[in-house]
């Protein structure tokens, strides 16, 4: 019999047991031997894949970012989807407002603790962000290029959205009760509206409305 090509390899294995146990417990709750009994695999086998625990770690944190910068979009919305709704999907899926996204959101807390007292770290960080800026910003541009924002400055405007982008979603990932998803999505998108001159276009959306509920790529996809 062979191996299912769409089953998880033991590495693959080994990362999403690390991932979970950093969400759940922080980088001090990753054990070699409980990796293993997450993953139902041996702790030699950890070690074959990963020579150090700290190798461990770094890929675990690098683990649910692989496809930062992409949403779930059909590939032919009915009508065609604007760029608002494009957009707005982005903010939403950066957001915490899933399970899942909460949990890459402790995991993008540990690592901008991490990064912050290891210099090691902080090139992968920063290559992070920059994949989501290019994401933003290219989405403004087409935007402009067609016509459906005003001109403006795209990279600026991008840096701008991933800044409020985190300080919104810090407030609503710890249960701030003044600060909820939606009331987060609707402050970045109405400050993104108001640069771009949409109006209300963008503030009044919720999920795109071309397909299902927009979720960043991760572990689970």
């Amino acid at each position: 019999m062979t191996p299912d090509a769409g089953a998880p390899t033991a590495r693959e294995r080994i990362l999403t047991a690390a991932v979970r146990r950093i969400a759940s417990e922080g980088i001090d709750g990753v054990r070699i031997a409980r990796l293993a009994m997450d993953a139902g695999v041996s702790s030699a086998l950890v070690h074959y894949h990963f020579e150090t625990r700290d190798q461990l770690l770094a890929e675990a944190l690098e683990y649910p970012y692989k496809h930062a910068g992409e949403i779930r979009l059909p590939e032919e919305p009915p009508g065609g989807a604007s760029h608002a709704e494009r957009l707005n999907a982005m903010i939403e899926s950066c957001l915490p407002g899933s399970e899942v996204q909460r949990d890459d959101w402790v995991l993008w807390l540990e690592l901008w603790l991490r990064a912050a007292r290891e210099p090691g770290l902080r090139p992968f960080a920063e290559d992070l962000y920059g994949r989501l800026h290019h994401w933003f910003a290219t989405e403004i541009e087409a935007g402009i290029a067609d016509g459906e924002f005003e001109r403006c400055d795209a990279d600026d405007l991008a840096d701008r959205a991933l800044a409020l982008i985190d300080g919104f979603g810090v407030r609503a990932l710890i249960g701030d009760p003044t600060m909820p998803v939606e009331r987060a999505r609707r402050s970045v998108a109405g400050a993104l509206a108001r640069d771009l001159n949409v109006g209300e276009r963008l503030t009044a959306l919720g999920s795109v409305e071309a397909g299902d509920e927009p979720k960043r790529l991760s572990r689970t996809n």
